[in-house]
């Protein structure tokens, strides 16, 4: 896989823009990537130093649309740590 596949967009909430101040940064990424393919996609993309990297698998909810009921799709979640001193510039300002 390549970057572009590993890495799909920025999660930019509330919580995730405030775990920023620690050096914390939240991706969807893809369901197959693993944590290692994640933290090279990162660095590669970023030019940041990866120190560790936590992911979860996001179950879908269940949504009602009228009488159906349906189910929202399943993704990844990557919670990527970087190095003292690097950021990832295009969450600044967000």
């Amino acid at each position: 896989m390549s970057t572009f596949d590993i890495l799909r967009r920025p999660i930019v909430t509330e919580k995730s823009t405030d775990m920023q101040s620690h050096n914390r940064y939240v991706f969807e990424v893809s369901r197959r990537a693993t944590k290692h393919q994640i933290k090279e996609a990162v660095q590669l993309a970023f030019d940041v130093t990866v120190l560790k990297v936590n992911t979860m698998n996001v179950r879908g909810k269940r949504k009602r649309f009228g009488p159906q009921f349906t189910e929202k799709r399943l993704w990844k979640k990557a919670m990527v740590t970087l190095a003292a001193g690097d950021s990832i510039t295009i969450f600044e300002g967000v």
